[in-house]
């Protein structure tokens, strides 16, 4: 079965280590390279993780912040991805198992109508 893939958007951490922590200062760097992005816009692209992104938008980006794409976007298994028959000795979580309490809950039965 093929894992299902997320990512994680880093645009917020890269544009601190360069210096730069309002989204007020990427907006005019954007503009200058075309990319004309409301205060809006601009803050949800920094703050949020975007669901679609231009490609212009992104080289744009790369270009701005003089870094590469595994250091913007970081891809990683999607949540719902993992093995759900994984053992605690494996250091997964045992389905049905309540971390906190550490206490074993069966599933309950499913009634199928015939």
């Amino acid at each position: 079965m093929t894992p299902k893939l997320d990512y994680r958007w880093h645009l917020r951490e890269v544009m601190a280590t360069r210096g730069m922590f309002s989204t007020t200062d990427l907006r005019p760097l954007l503009a200058e390279r075309g990319i004309d992005l409301s205060p809006s816009q601009t803050y949800r692209l920094v703050v949020e993780r975007p669901e679609r992104l231009s490609l212009k938008t992104l080289m744009a980006l790369l270009d701005i912040l003089g870094c590469s794409m595994d250091e913007l976007i970081e891809p990683v298994a999607a949540a719902g991805s993992r093995r759900r028959h994984s053992t605690a000795a494996g250091g997964g979580q045992v389905p049905g198992q309540n971390v906190a309490v550490g206490e074993f809950r069966p599933k309950r039965a499913r009634i199928v109508p015939e």
